[in-house]
């Protein structure tokens, strides 16, 4: 039941070849309706390679694929055909942490407005968190009551995880039958009162319930650390960070009130209890401090099935960047200094990428109203201050703020630019691996997801490594439009989004006309 995240290593060993069946097996499609997408530029099963892709247009899955454009006379008279060169096919993204708000805090974010925002971006699937929906995904009743806000509003596919909180033990395997991708918990503070911090006796309550389960378990690893070693277990229930010192819109005051400490303490707890569920994947959610990655590569030299996740804030915004006041760079744990994020991409792009301990990058969209974000009027997104923030002297006060970053959509560009300015770290078909293939097995969806294979869903992302562009309002369609990257320029733009083999999105057109028909991805994980 281990997770298999080792699907892909790095570009430059890759050798596998990619799924493909012989002309005379195409012609035989022709009694079926069929959409052939080809370019000489494609990511196929971790290579960048020509291809041509042929899509069943009936079942919405890959039907043929193979490593050489063919041309449009070689299928039946009117089959839909797209020469796509040379712009790059890349299978959809998988983005295994959002936050959709919904049902609750619409006003925050909804199943219709993020998933846009994802189809823009070439994610043609995301999970949506347990928490900031009223109520949290911690009982299979809950789950219903968000299955129920979602339909007919998601524009890509959706799959849902499921929450731990203190005293929800026995919901746990219900969770696993009714469909959710894994499990979050928290170790301090959520921000969120529905959904408060599980002790150590919670965790291994979890961990038993699930020890055998086809799921994975997700921490929020921040622990204030004991401040001699009597302090007893009261530590593991979370406390608020301890009180500032300095300037309260001073960016480095918030980022010194979370030091490192907080997630390598926390990842040790977790560690110290691995063992009462050694066969139950185990998964950090957006690893920001460099030094927990000695703790976790130690860990799983020992064989502890754990993981972690890094997100595209953490690679590609450094803490001395950040202005006095600009709460948008706000979210928990902290943007580290530059040398921080230096150390984060050397572990994606180093000697022993084949063996990261970070598997996955993603975006960790959690938005909020630009009110509870408490700007300054120089900060873009930033609304008329209220009287409240006013009179309480609270505006670009990083503790009173609202913690998270909104970039659902973006995180490819982000990527594609933050690499080019490294000459390359990653190549488009590295970021297919992170952003992709391995988000898609971390979540049990490797059997759909992940890759341009036959029997897959056709779910695919036509970009332009070329292109520039502005992030502004009009390019963000998440609800809220307040994020750290307006006014950035881009690099590299998704033209084309499709999903299951529909064409959801296009640069030039803009969504299909009709109803979302996006799937609520609820079957049972196999492993």
């Amino acid at each position: 039941m281990a997770l298999d995240l080792e699907l892909s290593s790095c570009a430059s060993t890759l050798s596998t070849p990619s799924s493909s069946v012989t002309l005379s097996s195409v012609s035989s499609l022709e009694d079926n309706p069929i959409a052939i997408f080809a370019s000489e530029r494609a990511v196929v099963s971790g290579r960048l390679t020509a291809a041509t892709i042929v899509v069943s247009l009936d079942s919405g899955k890959i039907a043929a694929v193979h490593h050489t454009v063919l041309p449009k006379s070689d299928f039946p008279l009117g089959t839909p055909y797209q020469d796509y060169t040379p712009n790059v096919i890349l299978p959809g993204l998988v983005d295994a942490h959002v936050h959709l708000n919904e049902p609750g805090r619409t006003e925050w974010e909804g199943f219709y407005t993020g998933t846009q925002a994802a189809a823009f971006g070439g994610v043609t699937t995301v999970i949506d968190m347990p928490l900031n929906a009223i109520p949290p995904t911690t009982t299979v009743q809950n789950l219903q009551e968000k299955i129920s806000a979602a339909q007919t509003k998601c524009w890509v596919d959706v799959g849902f995880y499921g929450g731990i909180i203190p005293g929800n033990g026995r919901e746990l395997k219900g969770l696993v039958r009714a469909g959710v991708r894994g499990f979050k918990a928290f170790l301090i503070d959520s921000g969120v009162e529905e959904f408060p911090a599980v002790s150590s006796l919670d965790i291994a309550e979890a961990l038993t319930e699930l020890a055998d389960e086809p799921t994975t378990l997700m921490f929020h690893a921040e622990m204030i650390p004991p401040i001699t070693e009597s302090v007893g277990d009261g530590v593991q229930r979370s406390l608020p960070p301890l009180a500032p010192s300095n300037r309260l819109d001073a960016y480095s005051t918030f980022l010194a009130s979370r030091p490192p400490a907080f997630e390598t303490y926390a990842i040790e707890e977790i560690l110290a209890l691995a063992h009462l569920a050694p066969n139950l994947p185990l998964h950090i959610v957006h690893l920001s401090t460099l030094e927990a990655i000695p703790i976790l590569r130690k860990a799983r030299a020992k064989g502890v099935n754990i993981t972690a996740e890094t997100c595209f804030h953490y690679l590609s915004i450094a803490a001395e960047t950040i202005q006095n006041g600009d709460t948008r760079h706000k979210c928990c744990p902290p943007i580290r200094e530059q040398s921080n994020q230096d150390c984060l991409w050397d572990e994606l792009t180093g000697a022993n990428c084949w063996d990261s301990v970070i598997k996955t990058v993603v975006s960790d969209h959690s938005p909020c109203t630009p009110e509870l974000k408490l700007l300054p009027q120089h900060a873009g997104g930033a609304l008329e201050s209220s009287e409240t923030a006013k009179n309480e002297g609270s505006v670009g006060d990083f503790f009173a703020a609202w913690g998270g970053v909104s970039s659902v959509g973006l995180g490819l560009s982000i990527l594609w630019t933050e690499s080019k300015k490294r000459h390359e770290a990653l190549g488009i078909e590295d970021i297919v691996r992170f952003c992709s293939t391995n988000t898609a097995a971390q979540v049990g969806l490797s059997h759909r997801k992940g890759d341009l294979a036959v029997g897959l869903d056709a779910d695919i992302a036509v970009f332009d490594v070329d292109a520039e562009w502005t992030v502004e309002p009009s390019t963000m369609l998440f609800r809220n439009k307040c994020s750290p990257y307006q006014g950035r320029t881009l690099k590299g733009m998704v033209k084309e989004t499709w999903v299951r083999g529909r064409k959801v999105y296009s640069r030039e057109e803009g969504f299909e006309e009709g109803k979302p028909r996006g799937e609520l991805l609820l079957e049972p994980r196999r492993r």
